[in-house]
């Protein structure tokens, strides 16, 4: 692992991306003091609506007079928010489910990849705006369908390795000393496996960033008044024209966001390659 770590310091782009995460993280947390206003809070229309980017208002105002800065601030929290929950939600699923499949075999691997099969095979924003649309959006039910939607790639992931490794000798010492598959799995086998799986959510963060954004663009994510950069966007597309920050900043805020966490993916994924080793 050290090594590893030594291999991703020598990658400038991984540690820019590194940093930028880094950066996000503190920003989201500390938005209380970060944020020069309240986020909903609304100006006199007649004479704070629409406010071009000045010293006052960094990055402008949107159509109710409410600072952009402070709304992507605090939009921060959601938008990472639902990206580490839903992605560590895809990743538990995920390696449980393609884990027994591997290491298990026979009906119980039929069962659980064609089940993953089905729903890879479902057009995935089909299922979350349908979902989504039959109960009321909240962050709560959004972050779970996201998280219930996005592990079949991780099963499939996991399941291949594990295959790969079933048959080594620390398997098979641990099936000789009598150890029950649950405490294989999860002592020998999942261990051995997460150095793929944790580059995969990394870049999967991303992806379920842009996700949850559309979903906020098309109302089916985040309600107005919440901050969250989709909605951002979706709030300035009325007025790219003459008001081009309201959109511009939050979408720039997902751009650098999703270019951070794929630089960082990137680099674990070089960093953890034994290829890479020598």
């Amino acid at each position: 692992m050290s090594s590893a770590m030594a291999r991703l310091r020598r990658d400038p782009l991984a540690v820019i991306g590194v940093g930028v995460v880094v950066g996000l993280a503190l920003v989201a947390i500390l938005a209380p003091l970060v944020a020069p206003y309240d986020p909903i809070a609304q100006g006199d229309l007649t004479t704070t609506a629409y406010l071009p980017p000045s010293w006052e208002h960094w990055l402008g105002t949107d159509q109710f007079g409410r600072d952009i800065l402070s709304r992507i601030i605090y939009g921060a929290r959601i938008s990472l928010s639902i990206g580490f929950l839903a992605v560590a939600i895809a990743v538990v699923l995920g390696s449980l489910l393609g884990a027994i499949a591997g290491y298990v075999g026979g009906l119980a691997d039929s069962t659980i990849m064609r089940f993953t099969d089905m729903v890879m095979a479902f057009p995935r924003l089909v299922l979350l705006i349908l979902i989504i649309a039959l109960f009321e959006p909240s962050l709560t039910l959004i972050i779970l369908v996201l998280g219930l939607t996005q592990w079949p790639g991780t099963a499939r992931l996991v399941r291949g390795e594990v295959l790969s490794l079933r048959e080594q000798e620390y398997v098979e010492a641990a099936r000789a000393l009598g150890f029950g598959r649950a405490r294989i799995i999860l002592r020998h086998l999942l261990p051995n496996v997460m150095a793929p799986v944790i580059v995969a959510a990394t870049l999967g963060i991303g992806n379920t960033i842009v996700l949850e954004a559309g979903l906020s663009f098309l109302g089916f994510g985040i309600q107005p008044p919440t901050p969250s950069w989709g909605t951002l966007v979706a709030d300035g597309r009325q007025n790219l024209i003459g008001a081009w920050w309201v959109a511009t900043f939050p979408g720039l805020a997902i751009v650098l966001t999703v270019l951070a966490f794929n630089l960082v993916g990137d680099g674990l994924r070089d960093a953890l390659d034994p290829r890479m080793r020598s």
